[in-house]
């Protein structure tokens, strides 16, 4: 089982100064970049995003109230938990207009994978399973996750689970839990 601590993860500071971003995880390609990334960042003043051209990103806010993010010139409110999906090479700007926000960000190679998001409410009751191709990150709350029957262990805010199907982690508790899905994309023969 793999847990990704978020503790543990080393703060990288954004080019314009705005932020941090903490990776969780990231699968390279062929000519030196990434097929997919998954991180977590922390953005401490409005300004402009990198530019991600030929990439798909879902951004979601974790932490904060409200994420005014402007695509295109089109401007999107993000509200916490509302995964937001636009085109990574778009001209992106944000604006924190309530304060600092942290936000959970999916990045995909378009054409070769799609990145998903989506936010569960964990039961005491019943285990949330993480699946091969998924990450489970704890939002709030407190959850253990064990594997094929072995002794649970606690995750702390932000930790990540990585899914597997073979005896796939389980993932009890309250609280809120993202589900992260990187799809391959089926080309037709």
């Amino acid at each position: 089982m793999q847990i990704i601590r978020f503790a543990e993860l080393k703060a990288e500071p954004w080019r314009n100064g705005g932020g941090v971003t903490r990776e969780i995880a990231r699968q390279g390609s062929e000519n030196g970049g990434f097929d997919w990334w998954v991180s977590i960042a922390d953005a401490a003043k409005a300004g402009d995003f990198s530019a991600f051209p030929g990439m798909e990103r879902v951004l979601t806010v974790i932490e904060g109230e409200l994420l005014l993010l402007s695509v295109d010139g089109a401007e999107q409110p993000l509200e916490k938990y509302r995964p937001y999906r636009f085109d990574g090479g778009a001209a992106t700007a944000a604006k924190l207009p309530t304060g600092d926000i942290r936000d959970l960000n999916v990045i995909t190679r378009a054409g070769a994978f799609k990145g998903f998001t989506s936010i569960v409410e964990l039961s005491r009751k019943r285990a949330h399973p993480v699946f091969e191709g998924q990450f489970g990150v704890l939002l709030q709350g407190q959850a253990k996750v064990s594997q094929g029957g072995g002794e649970p262990v606690e995750l702390g805010r932000y930790d990540a689970v990585a899914g597997s199907d073979v005896d796939s982690p389980e993932i009890l508790g309250r609280g809120f839990l993202a589900v992260v899905s990187i799809d391959p994309v089926e080309t037709p023969a």
